[in-house]
């Protein structure tokens, strides 16, 4: 399997949905003009990540094609848009 460097900005095509997943295995998710919506840790393994915010609470995605699929949206590279 090719090793994938997940590192940078996601984001929705309407650019609501932000995801910049940091080189630390950090992340920090923005919704709208909320920045710092959601903070937590991610992992990837593969083509799955999965996040866990500071509450606890988990999800996951999975990189397809160049874009990330992540609870019902897709993301992708902000250089991408």
């Amino acid at each position: 399997m090719v090793e994938f460097d997940p590192v940078g900005l996601w984001m929705t095509e309407d650019k609501f949905v932000r995801h910049r997943l940091l080189p630390d295995g950090r992340y920090v998710e923005a919704r709208g003009l909320k920045e710092g919506a959601y903070t937590g840790r991610y992992t990837v393994k593969g083509n799955r990540i999965e996040y866990e915010d500071e509450t606890g609470f988990t999800a996951d995605g999975e990189f397809r094609r160049g874009a990330l699929h992540h609870a019902g949206m897709i993301l992708f590279r902000e250089a991408d848009l």
